[in-house]
């Protein structure tokens, strides 16, 4: 098994699930960001407006005060490449002007009219990730007849609207986006069906880290600092189903437990 990528979380909102509030100076993120580079991080994914069920939107404007020094002191610190959380293609703009190089969209270019003509002239990685509805009400009461063939089905399509707007195929990843718009038991799904969206043929990221489910498993975890096991041992499954990046808060542990978890896999490749 090859260990996947690993993508280290930087949130600078106020109200994330599990980190809001707790960088609230460009220098703290700055530190943060160091360390994760340290502790063996290969992604950077910088937010400034909380996608957590029932956040409220935030102004362009206000989004791009948030990230833009971010992104740019981050870049100046350190040379581990850096994805931009948004939803908006200004945002995504001028963080990509800052220095980041890839886009990661939790409503797959859909989240506005002029999302994938922005991302093909950008012309960066793109993640276009699944999400039932907006983060506002995504949580609530969430269905469907299939969610493995639902959620496979409008990323190939999303992955198919990028590339008719001009972004190229290389650019492509796809999230399936646990924890938006699902119940514990639709992630259980979408991750141990997780050969379903590998077989589409883009690479995939799953950002597992932390999320709801765990806590709707383990009585124990309610808290999101509480889930560290639960998020390593999806980190774990998703790397076995060939996810070619995992998007995580808890850098340092996760890295040692996929070196770990390939290293095995390569002696028993050779036994």
């Amino acid at each position: 098994m090859k260990r996947p990528l690993v993508m280290g979380v930087l949130n600078v909102t106020p109200d994330s699930f599990s980190d809001g509030g707790r960088f609230r100076s460009v220098e703290a993120v700055v530190a943060r960001a160091q360390a994760m580079v340290a502790d063996g991080v290969d992604w950077l994914d910088i937010g400034g407006e909380s996608t957590r069920p029932g956040a409220s939107s935030v102004s362009e404007s206000e989004e791009i005060d948030r990230v833009i020094p971010v992104v740019e002191a981050v870049r100046a610190a350190t040379a581990a490449p850096i994805s931009i959380d948004t939803m908006k293609p200004a945002v995504a703009r001028a963080a990509i002007g800052a220095g980041a190089t890839m886009w990661n969209d939790v409503t797959a270019l859909s989240g506005s009219p002029d999302s994938p003509d922005a991302c093909a002239q950008l012309g960066c990685d793109i993640v276009l990730m699944h999400m039932r509805g907006d983060p506002r009400g995504m949580q609530v009461k969430p269905r469907y007849h299939d969610v493995v063939a639902e959620v496979v089905a409008v990323l190939g399509a999303r992955a198919q609207a990028a590339m008719a707007a001009g972004v190229a195929r290389e650019k492509i990843w796809l999230d399936p986006g646990i924890g938006f718009g699902k119940t514990a038991a639709h992630n259980l799904a979408l991750l141990a069906a997780l050969d379903r969206f590998t077989a589409l043929d883009f690479p995939v990221l799953i950002g597992a880290s932390r999320k709801g489910f765990i806590g709707a498993l383990d009585p124990r975890a309610r808290d999101p600092g509480d889930r560290l096991g639960g998020s390593i041992a999806a980190a774990l499954a998703a790397a076995h189903a060939g996810a070619a990046m995992v998007r995580v808060h808890d850098v340092r542990e996760t890295v040692q437990a996929l070196t770990v978890a390939a290293a095995i896999g390569e002696a028993a490749a050779h036994d």
